[in-house]
Parts: C-alpha cells; structure tokens; sequence
C-alpha cells in the first residue's frame, strides 16, 4: 500500500469556511496531528470565497480543535499552537482558473522541490464541475512522479442514475480514477468496518447468513431533529436520495456481498456491486415515504417541515422513508431487506437488525417465546453488537424470555474510538481507496432507486404526514 508518509504534503480545502470543514475535516486532520499520523511538513489551505485572512482562518479552526487523545492542557495547547502555524488561507472563486494558478504559484514556492497534494471538494453538488475544471486547467493538480495528487468528492453523487453518469464522465476528464476518492463517511465508521471482520472472520456466521436461516435483514436510520438550517439543501434531495441511495445501500451492500478474493478496494467493490446488481428496481408498492408535522407536547411547539421558511408550499419532499428490496441471488432469495431512514423521529441512532428464524420446531413452544435470536449491530450512538437469544427464566418453572448478550465497543476496548473523517483522511493519504465508492457500486445503487424517485415525482404522491416525535407513518411491514 502507498504511503508517502514521510512526504511533504499540502491538504487543500475547497470550501473551507463551511459547517463540514470548521466540524469534521479541520478537527480530523488535528486529530491526526496529535496521533502523530501526519507528515513531519505539511500544511492545511483553506480556499473559500469568503474574504479572509490567515489569522481570521485561524481563529475559525481553533473553535473545534478538541484534544481526544488523552493529552494534558499544556500538551493540547502547544499541539494546537503548533498545528495552527501550519493552516493558511486563500480566497478565491471556484470557477477561476486564475484564482487557483495563484494558488498554484504558492505552493510551488513553499515546496520547490514538490509535495504531495490532498484536494477535498466540501463545496455545493452544483459546483462540482465547474471546480473542477478550474482545478485541472490551472495545473494545480500536476505533480512530479514521485508525488501524488488525490481529490475527495462529497455526496450527493448525482440525483439519479442519468445525472450521476453525467457527473462520473465530466470529472472523468479532469482526475483519472485511481486518484478519485468518493467519500461516504458511514464507512468511516468503526462498527461498520468492523462487518466485513464480523462476517469473514467469524466461523460461526457463514452458515446460517442465507435464506435458509434469516427472517429478514433491517436498516434504520433515525434523527431526533428536523432539517433546521438544510432545509434549502434537504428540499432538492430528500431523505431518499440523501440517506437512504448512499449511507444505507452501501450497509446493505456490506451485509450481503459474498467474501471477496482479496482485501483490496478492486476486490471489495467488485462482490458490492454483484450484490447491488442483483436488487431489483424498487416499485411503488415497496415504498412508504412521509413528511413530519408540527405537534405540541408538554408546552413545546415542534415545526412540521412546512414550517421552514425554506420550503416551499407545495413540497412533496420526503423527509421519511421506507423501502422493501429483494436480492435476488442464491444466498438471499426470499428475504426481505428493510431500509428504512428519517428526520424528526422518536430517536436518534443508526441500526442494523439481522432476524433469525425459528427452530422447525421446538419442544418449548408452549412455554415461552422461542423465536427470539436475532444480531444487532448499532453504529450509533454508543456502538456495540447486541446477540439476541432465549434463555429460561430463573425459577421453578421453565419459562423462557429473550435475553441480551452484548459488546459495548467503550467497554471492550481500551482508547477512543476515532472518528470517521479521521480514518478516511488517513486512508486517502495511503492510497487506500477500499472505504470509498467505486464509480460501479455507485451505478447500482442509483438503478435501484431512480425509477421511484421518478415516479413519486411524476405522480405528485404527497409523502404521508407524522408527528414530529414519532416513530413515522405505518408502513405495514415488521421492521
């Protein structure tokens, strides 16, 4: 695996004064700092259009730093001291050839000799292109051989399978694919790396992870909160297309791909994408969207989504959804996969629940509840696997109940869990693509979803209003 670790290497940031730069990618890069997983030379550049200057950057990035490593306050004061000297600032169009052949000019005289050179686009879907090539007629992206030049691109790719093959081929021409890095953070996360270890690693699942054994497989994702402060972004996109196509198909493609040849990204993507290929195209009937309410409860006013100012009268924009895919291949023929994601729900967490089918039969039948296995996995908050087995109740009966063996990742394991950019950034400096979306796996996932967002579209089907609270609208299916 490339490294370069000893390289001296430039972190460009597109879009450095935004909520994803100032939240997650600045504090991931300090955080890499203190663990000592930088180069020795390195700097950050923030590009932005924003007018600013390097201290007025500066004082924006030191707000999020947090020491999570353990350091004292001397040591995390001088860290963050010493990783702020290292942060600079450029202003600039996106569009601009100029801007970014300046931008160009000054790094070349900080690092004569070369460097390598990380781009992460945190800037709007709609200017991706224009960036772009920007980026590449500016020659910025050129760097001698023993360097490498890699872009980050951020979500969404695309709104459905035509635009995202549009988007795919127009930055085709500028960055090659090898140096392309999609990101979607929740395979940053440590309990979703931690499946294809559960699975492959694991003798005891391969025998019954088929439809010979599971009931059904279930995907949640659930948020606590409305769009507050999106709702411009959120209303072009809905939960659909911003949750679900992503984050939640690419879970599935992890939960269900056969074990790949090698541990490589090529390997990886390549069993992702038999599984998404083999997703039937979703139909109106398997599909449940909604839209939150406002409600009033205890004395507190909760807005419905129309209530943003942002969002137009007329909104059909699904801030809930809930699908039933299929797989049709040997190992999952016959099981349902329930995906389901939402906004301004009961709870905040993000779920995979694997559920088992009962013994042919049991002799306990009467006695209690028997069908009761089932694996879950929670990917936040508070990570942990969860086995779900019955178990007698203490007594002289022979009473059984479902009872709960657990891993609490905090508990088990020694240290603090990092972050998700943190192992993505570290993974793009590697030259570690097998975290990131091949253009393939994105091509599938697209396929599966587009003919219902379109349908939804052009039948004008108004979402199914909910409470904000709630659990979301009835869906009629078991998870």
């Amino acid at each position: 695996m490339e490294t370069h670790q000893g390289q001296p290497s430039c972190f460009i940031i597109l879009g450095a004064s935004g909520d994803l730069a100032k939240k997650k990618l600045l504090p991931a890069l300090f955080s890499l700092y203190c663990n000592k997983m930088l180069p020795e030379d390195f700097v950050v550049i923030g590009f932005a259009r924003s007018s600013m200057d390097h201290k007025a950057f500066r004082n924006r990035i030191v707000e999020n730093l947090t020491c999570r490593y353990g350091e004292n306050e001397q040591d995390c004061a001088e860290k963050m001291d010493q990783f702020l000297d290292r942060c600079y600032y450029h202003s600039g169009q996106y569009d601009s050839t100029e801007d970014f052949e300046s931008l160009n000019k000054k790094i070349n005289e900080q690092y004569p000799d070369g460097a390598n050179r990380l781009f992460y686009m945190s800037i709007p879907p709609s200017i991706f292109v224009k960036t772009a090539k920007s980026v590449g007629a500016s020659g910025i992206m050129t760097v001698e051989e023993k360097f490498w030049s890699r872009v980050v691109i951020e979500k969404p790719f695309g709104e459905d399978t035509e635009s995202s093959e549009k988007l795919l081929e127009s930055l085709s021409k500028i960055f090659k694919e090898e140096q392309t890095y999609r990101i979607d953070h929740y395979l940053g996360k440590e309990v979703i790396q931690n499946l294809l270890i559960l699975r492959f690693a694991n003798r005891i699942f391969e025998p019954i992870w088929n439809q010979e054994h599971i009931q059904y497989v279930s995907i949640k994702f659930t948020e606590d909160i409305g769009v507050e402060g999106r709702a411009g972004y959120f209303d072009q996109y809905g939960i659909i297309r911003d949750v679900l196509q992503n984050h939640l198909m690419q879970i599935l493609a992890l939960v269900a791909m056969e074990q790949p040849v090698k541990f490589d990204a090529e390997s990886i993507a390549d069993e992702k994408v038999k599984a998404l290929r083999s997703v039937p195209a979703l139909t109106l009937d398997k599909v449940t969207v909604g839209q939150y309410a406002a409600i009033e409860k205890n004395g507190i006013k909760y807005p419905g989504y129309h209530d943003d100012p942002e969002v137009p009268d007329d909104s059909i924009t699904d801030t809930y959804a809930h699908l039933q895919l299929a797989i049709n291949n040997k190992r999952w023929y016959g099981v349902p996969f329930y995906l389901s994601a939402g906004k301004a729900l009961n709870d905040r967490k993000t779920e995979i629940f694997i559920k088992f089918k009962d013994v042919p039969y049991s002799i306990f039948h009467e006695t209690g509840k028997t069908n009761t296995n089932g694996l879950l996995i929670r990917v936040q908050p508070n990570e942990s696997i969860e086995f779900q087995m019955a178990n007698k109740v203490p007594g002289l009966g022979m009473n059984l109940e479902k009872v709960k063996l657990d891993m609490l990742y905090h508990d088990e394991f020694d240290g603090v869990l990092p972050e998700a950019y943190e192992r993505l950034l570290l993974d793009v400096m590697r030259g570690d693509r097998s975290l990131f979306l091949q253009k393939y796996e994105l091509q599938a996932s697209w396929d599966i979803v587009t003919p219902i967002l379109h349908e939804l579209q052009e039948k004008n089907i108004q979402p199914k209003p909910y409470p904000y609270g709630s659990e979301g609208p009835d869906h009629g299916c078991p998870a």
